[in-house]
């Protein structure tokens, strides 16, 4: 894999950018690059076109697994754009690639196409002043509006780089999807061609740096049934389901890297009068330790088999016994060397947080799409779109530009180019 030399150049971007430090091996972008310079003052200068984007997909719905209309959009507008070459690939992303002009590292900037709501939710946005509100505003139509500005800021701006920036508007970053979309591009078809991936999911000017593995599965309780007089004394779905959840609940999580536990969904039954013969129940748990997650998944099936054990125990008369199955909805994993501070891609990010003027956060955890390039070893981070906002996968949900909201899409902006890095000849 390409890794970007030392090249010490100081950072003041047009009056808008502060000096700062650069990282050990990342060079940040050249302040006086008229092609630079045009794009960031493009890019605040046309907010409000980024809005209308971030606006108007959000109102074509993205249920999981059905993408397509939003993705056939987001490609429309791509190619208008200037990204004739803009596509749908087999499993529903939508990529594009800004070519560089030499042998430098390849960047995949990517922002999530679905939400997490059901199909028939009202998407409709309703803006009051800067603050915008309906199901997905934030995450990630706030990602996909960036995406495009930082394309539309490659184009007008004229930039080259060195390597080339993949854009990719991604399907399956939501629970069910179980990162598919990127799962496909690092298996498939860019599979060992990424230098660096940075996902914008999430809004402020946050960094991930590090993968919270997540084990999730659906618990599956069957029995005959019956009716709950005339076959009373048989063992119930339901009632041995509720066991388990009561053994999970007074589960303690393995010490060291933070650990959790959830039982998110419950359902099955036929009627009142009926013992129940299906129970079903979603689980998660989630680590950035893997040894800490394999413990929680042993503890979890424990606690489901001693449920399990204590219904059908109950009931020694009965011929009937309930049996209990897994089926797996989704494995997140766990970033293969976890990212400091210190790590050069998040240190460019960070420094360019701050050479922009605002104040830089430590690093966090987050499970993301940026989860699968982590456990391959490749440098990744999830960063923030700007703005503000609450009520994630709430239909409650909202955005609020605020003055500076700008910041985020030019954060992008200065990260890949960064990371793709600018011709020498360009540089001062």
């Amino acid at each position: 894999m390409h890794r970007l030399t030392i090249q010490h150049t100081p950072l003041a971007i047009i009056g808008l950018l502060l000096p700062v430090a650069l990282s050990a091996q990342i060079a940040l972008v050249a302040p006086d690059n008229p092609a630079v310079r045009r794009s960031l003052e493009g890019i605040k200068t046309n907010n409000s076109w980024t809005l209308d984007q971030q606006v108007q997909l959000c109102e074509i719905p993205a249920p999981p697994f059905k993408e397509k209309a939003r993705a056939e959009e987001f490609r429309r507008r791509m190619v208008a754009l200037g990204y004739p070459g803009a596509r749908i690939d087999s499993i529903g992303n939508v990529v594009a690639e800004h070519a560089g002009t030499g042998k430098g590292p390849t960047v995949l900037l990517a922002g999530h196409l679905d939400t997490v709501f059901p199909e028939g939710t009202n998407v409709k946005v309703k803006k009051s002043g800067d603050r915008f509100d309906a199901p997905g505003i934030g995450d990630d139509c706030r990602g996909l509006a960036v995406l495009l500005t930082v394309a539309k800021a490659l184009k007008e701006g004229a930039i080259q780089t060195v390597g080339k920036i993949v854009l990719v508007a991604n399907v399956g970053e939501e629970g069910p999807g179980n990162l598919r979309g990127v799962r496909y591009l690092f298996n498939s078809s860019y599979k060992g061609k990424i230098d660096y991936f940075i996902s914008v999911d999430g809004l402020g000017m946050r960094v991930s740096s590090r993968a919270v593995g997540s084990k999730r599965y659906s618990v599956q309780f069957t029995g005959p049934g019956g009716h709950s007089y005339g076959a009373f004394g048989m063992p119930s779905a339901i009632h041995a389901m509720g066991r388990a959840i009561t053994n999970i609940g007074d589960l303690q999580v393995p010490g060291g890297a933070k650990t959790t536990y959830n039982v998110g969904v419950v359902k099955g039954g036929t009627s009142v009068n009926t013992i129940s013969p299906d129970g079903a129940m979603d689980v998660d748990m989630r680590s950035e330790s893997v040894d800490n997650l394999e413990k929680m998944d042993a503890l979890i099936k424990d606690a489901v088999a001693r449920g399990l054990a204590a219904e059908n125990a109950r009931w020694p008369k009965s011929p009937a016994k309930i049996a209990v199955h897994y089926d797996t909805i989704g494995i997140r994993p766990v970033g293969k060397v976890p990212q400091t501070e210190d790590t050069p891609i998040v240190r460019a990010a960070t420094d360019l947080v701050k050479a922009l003027g605002e104040e830089s956060r430590t690093p966090d955890a987050g499970s993301t799409d940026a989860n699968i390039p982590m456990s391959l070893g490749i440098p990744a981070i999830t960063i923030g779109g700007g703005g503000r906002g609450g009520d994630a996968h709430a239909v409650t949900e909202w955005y609020q530009d605020t003055p500076v909201g700008y910041k985020g899409p030019q954060w992008a902006l200065l990260l890949v180019t960064s990371l793709a890095g600018l011709p020498r000849s360009i540089t001062p």
